[in-house]
């Protein structure tokens, strides 16, 4: 530093608004932010999610309804979890061609597939009657390799549904570079996937498994999400592995918990980097603004601005196009 007080004054650009906008080093786009939709099977009218207010799940007509107000609002994509009126132990639904997912993926694509990117969530845990994200053993663990199969079918049958990019979140070793050569082999090869390269056993999830309806039946995920006391080089691992494996773009999950991976992450790769604001996080504030704790406005902004300035050149968040129209 060349000078010090009295003549160097760091708050002469902090003096009026149009000084901080100028000068401002961190900026939201619309199309920096992705709106996370759920679409339910068989109901007439979309159901308030009581844990997240503001949200619900979808008809398939609400849907598009809500993909028309994003578009128009400039959100740069919309990703669609589905929820069938029934499940089974392989998640039979995840792969129908008929299923709710793959019936909204056509119907929302046609509509707004030219303003937004429209993608899925590849993970069979909305889908499974036991509530987790893959094929189960005799004894109730998770088999890696047997539901590499099932997520590189259901990638396989997302893509021809018209999903612009498939997103696989279960945190399966392989998961990558199994449904990109699924993806390749079946003439899909200009589908890209959004890897949900660290996503952590938290327990900021708990509102999307009301919403999902996807809360396992028993045990948990910590055998395959990431433990939120792991290493960071833990996270880089899983970085280099799915980036040799063809990923895309990456996804740190949750974003708040985990701004120093989000920075992590984009120092060092050479792809997108995405961050889920997850449930928990959304209901937080929306709880704490209810109470007039918080101001809701001015903390929404200061989330997503701390999570764009850690690094995500993408964020997933439920205020996308509330944001997205203010911006």
């Amino acid at each position: 530093m060349s000078a010090r007080f009295p003549v160097a004054r760091p708050r002469r650009l902090r003096r009026s608004p149009a000084l901080r906008r100028m000068v401002a080093g961190t900026r939201l786009h619309p199309a920096d932010l992705i709106l996370p939709a759920f679409v339910k099977e068989g109901i007439a009218e979309p159901q308030p999610v009581a844990s997240m207010p503001g949200v619900v799940q979808h008809t398939r007509d609400s849907l598009r309804k809500a993909a028309h107000e994003a578009a128009q609002a400039g959100v740069g994509g919309l990703i669609l979890f589905g929820i069938p009126a029934v499940k089974d132990a392989r998640g039979s639904a995840a792969d129908d061609p008929d299923g709710i997912l793959q019936v909204a993926l056509r119907e929302v694509n046609a509509e707004v597939g030219d303003a937004v990117v429209v993608m899925a969530d590849t993970c069979l845990d909305e889908f499974t009657d036991h509530g987790h994200c893959g094929i189960l053993t005799s004894s109730g663990d998770v088999d890696n390799d047997a539901t590499l199969e099932r997520y590189a079918s259901i990638a396989v049958a997302q893509a021809a549904a018209g999903s612009q990019m498939v997103a696989p979140s279960g945190m399966m070793d392989g998961q990558v570079g199994a449904i990109r050569a699924a993806l390749d082999g079946a003439g899909h090869g200009d589908v890209p996937i959004l890897a949900y390269t660290a996503k952590y056993a938290s327990a900021f999830f708990g509102p999307f498994r009301e919403a999902a309806e996807c809360a396992p039946q028993f045990g948990d995920r910590s055998t395959h999400q990431q433990d939120p006391a792991g290493l960071q080089e833990e996270a880089l691992r899983e970085l280099r592995l799915d980036l040799a494996e063809g990923a895309d773009a990456v996804m740190v999950k949750p974003a708040m918990a985990y701004l120093d991976i989000i920075t992590r992450f984009r120092d060092e790769a050479d792809v997108p980097v995405a961050a889920y604001q997850v449930s928990g996080e959304y209901a937080m504030i929306e709880a704490a603004a209810a109470n007039g704790w918080v101001d809701r406005d001015r903390t929404i902004m200061e989330s997503l601005v701390a999570i764009k300035r850690a690094g995500a050149d993408l964020i997933l968040t439920y205020w996308a196009t509330e944001v997205a129209r203010r911006l």
